[in-house]
């Protein structure tokens, strides 16, 4: 028997969930940015500037898309694309880290530029693992853009994590978003790549990694509640990061497993089989034929996905633009909710732990809406005929009575309210990616949905910077840039 090869479309499934995983470093800004806000001597508008910066660097990927349509000799390069990523990382955390510690102070413009480049990183991560894993599985590409954006969003809280069982303070965890993303991403891109999709494959494998991110989520929910309600000493702390630690490596597995069974079904296939082989064939032709009528009745403009449309002729759509519209609104104020939380808990009294948690719960929230907008959606246009803008126009809907509870600033409030945002934050950034594919096709796939993604912080820019900075900066005492209680009822135009 041969030996299975090394990169395969489970191998760069597993490396991108893995480079996911510690990628959306922008999620932690709510646990760094009061040490960012002290050293600097920020009022919250600065603040939100800088947190303005964040976001455009974090969504603005429309240099990671171009760069990942590259492809020379009639090929993609990934690891191209996470190599830039990786460079970018280390060259704005570790200024930004320099500054904090006040070994190389920087004026408001300069740690603007900062953040903007360390945010920018995780475009690219992004970029390049969507990008190959839509390739590499476009039968099933609400799944895994489901499965990549919800590591993303498990991010956060595996990063809070580390940072809570290493004991450190937000300086030095300035410094670990510096080395870690960078580092973890450089051992694994070269598994990071684009394979034949006209090969068959186990779709339990794809469940697989399903099940292990619904089981981190899982995990990561009880050890945040459990962390909150009881005291945990450090032995315990660590011990629950090791298991973290384990389900995290889990695809790996699934990966191995995955491509010895497909490497011995590709040698002889025997008689069963054969039979089994061509049940699934007969099962997946009729799923794909009412797949396609259902994509045909859900949406006028999927003829224009078979045309790949570049990203001229996409911005010439009046789709492109209500998809625009839609995200600036919906990514706008989850940005501005999640940029300002510290700030919104402390003006009702909440500590910095409490605070924290809220971060970190906040990844769980965003994972969920991540994960299930994908597998929900690809269930409901196979099954059903529903497109996803549908799902799109309910998000909207939900996320607004989210906002409406946390500025109630009733008891509780900022705890249902954020669960209700987090979760429908995290089902746009699986629906519009999906969306976006299935209307422009695959060619430039990912610098399209990059130039959709530039909608968040135009929408965060206007909601977070003009309205929630300003209001809360007019509010809080003159001598004190901090508002305590009634600032957050005035916040009600998030």
């Amino acid at each position: 028997m041969a030996p299975p090869r090394a990169r395969t479309r489970w191998s760069a499934l597993a490396a991108g969930a893995l480079i996911q995983c510690c990628a959306g470093s922008s999620y932690c800004f709510g646990v760094y940015s009061p040490a960012l806000k002290a050293s600097q001597r920020y009022d919250q508008s600065a603040l939100d500037a800088v947190a303005f910066f964040k976001d455009v660097g974090a969504n603005a990927g429309v240099l990671s898309g171009f760069l990942a349509a590259w492809a020379p000799a009639g090929r993609r390069r990934p690891w191209i694309v996470l190599l830039a990523g990786a460079a970018l990382c280390a060259a704005g955390y570790l200024p930004m880290w320099l500054a904090v510690a006040g070994i190389a102070p920087a004026p408001l413009p300069l740690m603007c530029a900062y953040m903007l480049l360390a945010a920018q990183a995780q475009t690219f991560f992004n970029t390049a693992d969507v990008v190959s894993a839509v390739e590499n599985f476009p039968d099933r590409r609400g799944t895994v853009i489901g499965i990549m954006k919800g590591f993303l969003g498990l991010s956060g809280a595996i990063l809070v994590q580390i940072y809570r069982t290493l004991h450190i303070d937000p300086t030095t965890f300035i410094l670990m978003l510096a080395v870690l993303p960078t580092a973890i991403t450089l051992m694994l891109m070269y598994f990071v790549d684009v394979h034949n999709s006209n090969e068959r494959y186990n779709k339990k494998f794809l469940d697989a990694f399903s099940l292990i991110a619904v089981t981190v989520a899982v995990y990561l929910m009880i050890v945040i509640i459990c962390d909150r309600v009881f005291m945990i000493s450090s032995a315990v702390q660590s011990v629950c990061f090791a298991i973290l630690l384990l389900l995290v490596l889990s695809p790996v597995a699934v990966a191995v497993k995955a491509q010895k069974t497909e490497s011995i079904q590709h040698e002889e296939p025997t008689s069963e089989q054969r039979i089994g082989l061509l049940q699934e064939e007969v099962a997946e032709g009729s799923e794909s034929a009412g797949s396609s009528t259902a994509l045909g009745a859900s949406n006028q403009d999927l003829s224009a996905g078979k045309e790949n449309l570049n990203v001229l002729q996409a911005m010439g759509k009046l789709n492109f633009w209500l998809l625009f519209l839609a995200m600036a609104c919906g990514m706008g104020s989850g940005l501005a909710t999640v940029n300002n939380i510290s700030q919104i808990g402390g003006s009702l009294g909440y500590t910095y732990k409490e605070t924290s948690t809220l971060v970190t719960l906040w990844s769980i929230w965003n994972f969920s809406g991540r994960f299930g907008a994908g597998f929900i959606s690809d269930h409901f246009l196979r099954l059903r005929g529903v497109g996803r803008p549908f799902f799109i126009g309910v998000t909207l809907l939900i996320m607004s009575v989210g906002h409406a509870i946390i500025s109630s600033g009733l008891p509780a409030s900022l705890y249902i309210g954020s669960v209700l945002v987090g979760l429908c934050y995290g089902c746009q950034w699986a629906l519009m990616p999906s969306i976006t594919s299935e209307i422009f096709g695959l060619n430039h796939f990912g610098t399209i949905f990059n130039m959709v993604a530039v909608a968040s912080p135009v929408g965060s820019y206007i909601l977070s910077v003009r309205v929630v900075g300003f209001i809360y900066d007019m509010e809080s005492p003159p001598d004190d840039h901090g508002c305590q209680d009634t600032g957050v009822q005035n916040m009600v135009l998030i």
